[in-house]
């Protein structure tokens, strides 16, 4: 248990190709405050195929292509891992109790009907990321929330008990308070990490 004296934060993390913007949040829960931002590389620079692996392998089919990332989806693991525990070690430097993790990013697809190589190699990028984000929390042994990059809005309005358009309006006033910038993957990734600090942080 933590002492009167330790505050609660949660991680709020949006994924991109290569990268995920993140965010620590602390409460109280009507009124959230930004204490750090970051950017984190998810990418092994000794290792350019971990920045897209998915278009180093576009002229494979489709299930050996998926064979054929699995190796490289473990580098960036072990890279998201790493980049996700100097956040919590900064967050417990300061004196931080790290709750839980908010990831918002691409839905699980059904990859195999996607046509075109260059989409699906997109669109399996996106759902990669995410997930190597899931495990990053897993391996710092960090509850976790997942949440729908397309119904982030809706999810956060319905379960933090605001309208849509309230919600875009708090999370817009979080945002004066950290600072530029503060663009949509901030917001999102402020958004899961309210829902979780919601879902983890003490009651």
């Amino acid at each position: 248990m933590a002492n009167a004296k330790t505050e609660t934060v949660s991680i709020g993390l949006r994924a991109k190709t290569g990268r995920a913007i993140a965010v620590v949040l602390s409460g109280p829960l009507d009124s959230p405050r930004v204490l750090r931002r970051a950017e984190l590389s998810l990418a092994d620079p000794r290792v350019p195929a971990t920045m897209q692996p998915y278009h180093e392998v576009l002229d494979l089919p489709w299930e050996k292509a998926k064979a054929a990332v699995r190796k490289t989806a473990t580098k960036i693991e072990a890279v998201a891992s790493e980049a996700l525990a100097g956040v919590v070690r900064q967050a417990r430097s300061d004196g931080l109790l790290v709750c839980g993790v908010g990831i918002v990013g691409a839905p699980d697809r059904n990859l195999e009907k996607i046509g075109g190589s260059h989409i699906r190699a997109h669109a399996a990028e996106g759902v990669l990321f995410r997930q190597v984000l899931e495990f990053a929390a897993a391996a710092n042994g960090l509850p976790v929330r997942r949440f729908d990059d397309r119904s982030l809005d809706d999810t956060a309005a319905r379960e933090l008990h605001f309208s849509t358009a309230k919600l875009k309006t708090r999370l817009q006033e979080v945002g004066r308070t950290a600072g530029r910038p503060w663009r949509a993957d901030e917001k999102a990734a402020a958004a899961a990490a309210w829902l979780a600090l919601a879902a983890f942080g003490e009651k």
